[in-house]
């Protein structure tokens, strides 16, 4: 913990000494030039402390020196004046280690770096403010065992000269704006063992010479802009043992049989990308996964039963994909699992009761999805907060604060009925089969009968389901949208009974179709309920669009908060326990729009007037006629950039009884 400044006469002092370390003080002030006087130093390190201003040019001058740590300070540099003590040091034949990081050198790396000893083994410049390309000679530097330029602003394309650096340990790109292809020059980088290259921009294929990287355990070219297929070759890399990382790219088609090849892997990333095709069922030899994240992509078919041979996996996410069938019981042998995401597939069927026996298990999303009967009540589901099953509209039973129908006797019955019907349709099966030569030529008979009959059947059922609306019926419904009726008119509108878009504004046909597909991800029970849309057209023969939502008799928490009478009664004034519930509700929407939609909704118009109160005084948050869709969906929050898919819309809104 000593602190001040260094002596300004210290060159003066020591002129024989050969190692001098400050390292890690509170010492303050600027590098005194006097240093560059201890001709005979080998080893100077001021590292960690909050030294600022440049660093003397004629530093560099110090012929015998092979360690300058300056790292940790607040030294700077920019294009016109503090690089000089790098251009200073290309005569200095015994330079090994350089490190610079996390100070506030800005501009470009002086060209003349590359000019360094071939005896530099350690170049560190990350964690600063440095910007421009990197230098394209950089290949001159062979000695080199670590280069990092991490978490700067440097841009361009990887230089090819890279690939000279055979002897290269740990590479360090991540978090700059580098863009343009991989250079297949990197494969030659055959020592290599960390490769971080993720938040950039890089694009075009992952080059399959990176298959030559036989020693590397770390490798992660997430979020960057990278296509085409995952290389078969870097799959069947043989020291990849840490991580692999290639999510939130473009990678796609089907995921190649030799991921089983990664038996020695802890963890592997996929999520984000365009991947199809089935998960392979190789990917069960891959025994030392603890997390495998594989959400975010458009894998079909099931999961596969060798998932069971991965007994150490902590991590399994499966979210968002097309995957269908049944949940496999051979999940349940993971007995290591503690988080399992299967949200938002086609899975059908029973949620296995084994899945309880997971003793670590913490988390379960099993949301929206096609799951029915009976919730299992033990382990994991027997609390509320870690488990999620929003979207699966045939579930019962379960655990009370899950708030379930309770099931009927067939639903309770229903996995003994299971066993029962397999043995009874055994002993029937050779029945059937004669049955079946029986009323073979009934069946063709009435072939295009019954085809009649489902076609009406089907179209029964979506009628039962979502009765349409006409323009007729709205209008008749709200006395030709009468001001009697009007309950709001402005540039978004509140969202209430019927909600009718502004068809001559601008946009708005576009904002219907974008506000339907953001309220039809949306199911909670704090947000206001969407019953059917109306696309037709009005008595004038103008196109006609509007929404028809779930009517809130008690109106908006506005209304309530600031009465039109400016006069509080105890018949228009809330209490603190209604206060209180009314923010919990709020809560829950917003915390359900943020974290368990998928993908996540923001609602970027939360105000009272956008919240509306239930006959019971419970909230609904409605109006989401500006809300933006997180459309990059990731798991990854530190993105360099989010886009979001904004929904706009101007409408007038009526009360239709």
């Amino acid at each position: 913990m000593l602190s001040g400044t260094i002596p300004a006469d210290i060159g003066d002092r020591f002129p024989g000494i050969e190692t001098l370390s400050f390292s890690y003080n509170r010492f303050s002030g600027a590098i005194p030039p006097s240093v560059s006087n201890l001709s005979a130093l080998i080893e100077l390190g001021l590292a960690g402390n909050g030294f600022i201003g440049h660093v003397p040019p004629a530093l560099g001058m110090l012929q015998g020196l092979t360690v300058l740590d300056l790292g940790d300070n607040r030294l700077q540099a920019n294009d016109s004046q503090g690089w000089e003590f790098i251009t200073s040091r290309t005569n200095c034949s015994q330079l090994q280690n350089l490190i610079l990081g996390n100070n506030s050198f800005s501009g470009k790396v002086p060209g003349s770096i590359a000019n360094l000893s071939t005896t530099l083994e350690t170049l560190y410049l990350g964690d600063n403010r440095i910007s421009g390309a990197i230098p394209s000679d950089i290949g001159n530097l062979v000695g080199l065992k670590l280069l990092e330029m991490a978490n700067n602003s440097i841009f361009g394309a990887i230089p090819e000269s890279i690939g000279r650096l055979e002897n290269l340990v740990e590479l360090g790109l991540c978090n700059t704006s580098l863009s343009g292809l991989i250079p297949p020059s990197l494969g030659n980088l055959t020592q290599l063992n960390r490769l971080y290259a993720y938040y950039g921009n890089l694009e075009g294929p992952i080059p399959r010479s990176l298959g030559n990287l036989k020693n590397v355990f770390v490798f992660d070219l997430s979020t960057n802009r990278l296509n085409g297929s995952v290389p078969k070759e870097v799959l069947k890399l043989p020291q990849l043992s840490w991580y692999l990382d290639l999510s939130y790219n473009a990678l796609s088609g089907p995921l190649p049989v030799e991921v089983g090849s990664l038996a020695n892997l802890n963890q592997l990333i996929l999520s984000g990308n365009q991947l199809s095709s089935s998960i392979p069922d190789s990917i069960g030899n891959c025994i030392s996964l603890e997390r495998l994240l594989l959400d975010q992509n458009s894998f079909e078919g099931i999961i596969p039963q060798s998932l069971k041979n991965l007994k150490g996996l902590a991590l399994l996410n499966l979210t968002m994909n097309k995957l269908s069938g049944s949940i496999p019981d051979a999940l349940a042998s993971i007995g290591n699992l503690q988080q399992l995401y299967l949200a938002h597939n086609n899975f059908s069927g029973l949620i296995p009761a084994v899945l309880q026996n997971l003793t670590l298990l913490s988390k379960l999303d099993l949301s929206f999805n096609d799951l029915q009967g009976e919730v299992p009540k033990g382990g994991v589901f027997a609390n509320a907060t870690s488990l999620s099953i929003h979207g699966n509209d045939e579930l019962c039973g379960g655990a009370p604060q899950l708030h379930l129908a309770p099931c009927s006797m067939a639903a309770v019955d229903n996995k003994r009925q299971v066993s029962r019907s397999l043995m009874a349709t055994l002993i029937s099966i050779g029945a059937l089969v004669f049955l079946g030569v029986l009323v073979a030529p009934i069946h063709l008979i009435h072939k295009r009968f019954r085809q009649r009959k489902a076609s009406q059947l089907v179209s029964t059922l979506i009628d039962e389901q979502y009765e349409r609306v006409s323009y007729q019926a709205l209008s008749n419904g709200t006395g030709g949208f009468s001001e009697a009726n009007l309950l709001g008119l402005g540039s978004y509108g509140i969202t209430t009974a019927v909600k009718v878009f502004n068809i001559r504004q601008s946009g708005s046909t576009r904002s219907f179709v974008a506000e339907c597909e953001a309220l039809r991800r949306v199911r909670h029970r704090c947000l206001i309920k969407i019953i059917t849309c109306c696309s037709s057209i009005n008595h004038q023969g103008e196109a006609f669009k509007a929404l028809v939502f779930e009517f809130m008799p008690n109106g908006s928490l506005n209304d309530w908060l600031h009465p039109v009478s400016k006069v509080h009664t105890l018949s228009n004034t809330l209490s603190l326990a209604q206060r209180l519930d009314i923010a919990v509700d709020i809560m829950d929407a917003l915390e359900y729009l943020h974290s368990q939609c998928q993908p996540p909704v923001v609602h970027c118009d939360l105000k009272p007037s956008n919240i509306l109160l239930a006959e019971d005084m419970s909230a609904r948050v409605g109006d989401f006629g500006i809300s933006k869709i997180l459309s990059d969906g990731t798991s990854k929050t530190l993105l360099n950039s989010v886009s979001f898919t904004g929904l706009r819309g101007s409408n007038w809104l009526c009360r239709s009884r």
